[in-house]
């Protein structure tokens, strides 16, 4: 199988093996990762639990393919997601830190792809790799290959990919909105506006 994509470099499984025409499964005879046989990994989700199981994975293989989701709506993501009509690059930025090399290059990546800018001007809140997203974004009109050009500047072990083209938004049904009528169910959108809530979640319809 060949992958192929404007600043993604092509990745081809035989080439991989070292070109020995192997086309068997990609897991060893005992089931364990070795340079013979890597396993292909696709992780779907987002925030911190989806960047920790990225860097667990990523010291067993490199053939990562990271599926994120593009809902949120609050802090810096949020400010760029309404500002530039863009995807919220947070739960993406946090995938591709994720998967940064535990070298002393990759280290600093990451932790630059975190960091944020201090004090109360325009830019405050903003972390430095939501930035660099966002612009890649704006000069390319390409969320995929943005994100692929941000893979090879950073040399990450995997793919990161928006779970749409287009950002998404949260909806939940909750009860306990308002004191005075306990029961009756409300309905909240946007996920900054659901994960702060004091009402009972029902139900978060897909």
């Amino acid at each position: 199988m060949t992958m192929t994509s404007q600043f993604y470099p092509e990745y081809d499984d035989n080439a991989a093996y070292g070109g020995n025409g192997y086309e068997g499964n990609d897991y060893g005879p005992i089931g364990a990762a070795t340079p013979m046989y890597r396993p292909a990994v696709t992780a779907f989700g987002g925030g911190h639990g989806l960047a920790a199981s990225l860097r667990a994975m990523r010291r067993i293989t490199d053939r990562i393919t990271a599926v994120v989701t593009v809902a949120d709506n609050g802090g810096s993501s949020g400010r760029l997601r309404e500002e530039f009509d863009c995807l919220p690059p947070g739960d993406l930025r946090q995938a591709l830190a994720a998967l940064c090399a535990d070298d002393f290059v990759g280290r600093t990546w990451a932790q630059v792809m975190q960091s944020r800018f201090r004090g109360d001007g325009p830019l405050a809140g903003h972390a430095i790799g939501n930035l660099l997203i966002a612009g890649l974004w704006q000069e390319l009109d390409d969320p995929v290959a943005g994100l692929d050009m941000v893979g090879q500047l950073l040399g990450t072990r995997g793919r990161v990919l928006p779970m749409s083209l287009m950002p998404l938004d949260i909806t939940a049904e909750v009860v306990g909105l308002d004191p005075n009528r306990p029961d009756e169910m409300y309905s909240l959108t946007g996920q900054s506006t659901i994960a702060k809530t004091s009402a009972e979640v029902i139900e978060v319809p897909l």
